[in-house]
């Protein structure tokens, strides 16, 4: 994880804001791992943004290390998680774009708008945000 994870959006539209790469290395026992799961029927599950950014990017192509700068955002066709573990993220943050688009690719219509009504929800209930508060699955 980059210090970039932290950083708000910049920029009045979210699609201009310039995203920070992140360094990354996944072994070939990962790579077989996962595709042995897919092979099986089974799910792969992203724990954290990061993982997820990373998978995604080998999804799509990328190589097994190296840096992505990938953006997720609604519209996102993931290829590379089945479901996502992760923490509350802050207002105006990448993160919570990338939950968004997760929502939507899990049938959540406006996904963005369906985690916000879930975050309501947590911030009635008290539930704690950033990285070493709650988390949610998105699955």
């Amino acid at each position: 994880m980059g210090p970039g994870t932290f950083l708000p959006v910049d920029s009045e539209r979210v699609e201009d804001h310039s995203m920070h790469a992140e360094k990354y290395e996944v072994s070939s026992e990962t790579e077989e791992a996962i595709a042995e799961t897919r092979s099986g029927g089974g799910r792969v599950v992203a724990v954290g943004t990061t993982v997820c950014r990373v998978l995604e990017t080998l999804a799509h192509g990328g190589p097994s290390s190296g840096e992505t700068d990938l953006f997720i955002l609604p519209g996102h066709q993931f290829r590379g998680v089945d479901a996502l573990l992760t923490n509350f993220h802050t207002p105006r943050s990448t993160l919570l774009g990338l939950v968004g688009a997760f929502a939507s690719h899990l049938g959540a219509g406006d996904g963005l708008r369906w985690v916000k009504s879930c975050y309501r929800e947590a911030i009635e209930e008290g539930y704690r945000f950033y990285s070493y508060g709650d988390c949610s699955l998105w699955k």
